[in-house]
């Protein structure tokens, strides 16, 4: 009985070590484009590193429920409901790629374009109607095409929403 748990304990582990392998470094440039951190070889970004860490510390608890689950979709979507919910620590820009957005345009422009996430499926993850994912991706690309005035400089009225 014992050697049949360890064995079982050994396949999990070896198949959850070749899925971080895999997806890892996605997920990493995801945390890190969510952190508004500029993604440096010497480990500057923390705040993704720490987000991923969580995530996929959250996976492989659940690793044995998957049933089939796609676990970089559950990873992915634990990563962007884990910064919504810290979406106050990253409002001040750090020097990464998006730094010009709010944590909210991030968050949707990431999800929409960077990992090509369904607006039915954004929306449903952040627990706001699809016309304001819509709405946000559009006010996120233009100001990234610098048609628009810096969001930084905005009001910061809404907060990121998530649903749980």
């Amino acid at each position: 009985m014992r050697e049949r748990h360890a064995g079982r304990q050994r396949r999990r582990a070896q198949e959850f070590e070749a899925f971080v392998a895999g997806a890892a470094g996605r997920l990493l440039h995801t945390a890190t484009l969510l952190t508004a951190e500029p993604a440096e070889p010497d480990g500057a970004n923390e705040g993704a590193q720490r987000l991923l860490t969580a995530a996929l510390a959250r996976t492989y608890a659940d690793w044995d429920r998957l049933h089939g689950e796609d676990p970089y979709d559950r990873t992915r979507q634990d990563l962007a409901t884990r910064f919504a919910r810290e979406a106050w620590r990253h409002h001040r820009p750090r020097g990464g790629l998006l730094e010009r957005l709010t944590p909210q345009e991030r968050l949707v422009l990431v999800l929409r374009l960077y990992e090509g996430v369904p607006e039915e499926q954004t929306a449903a993850l952040l627990g706001v109607p699809v016309d304001r994912v819509r709405a946000v991706c559009n006010r996120s690309v233009a100001t990234m095409r610098g048609t628009r005035r810096p969001t930084a400089r905005r009001s910061r009225t809404r907060p990121v929403e998530a649903a749980s």
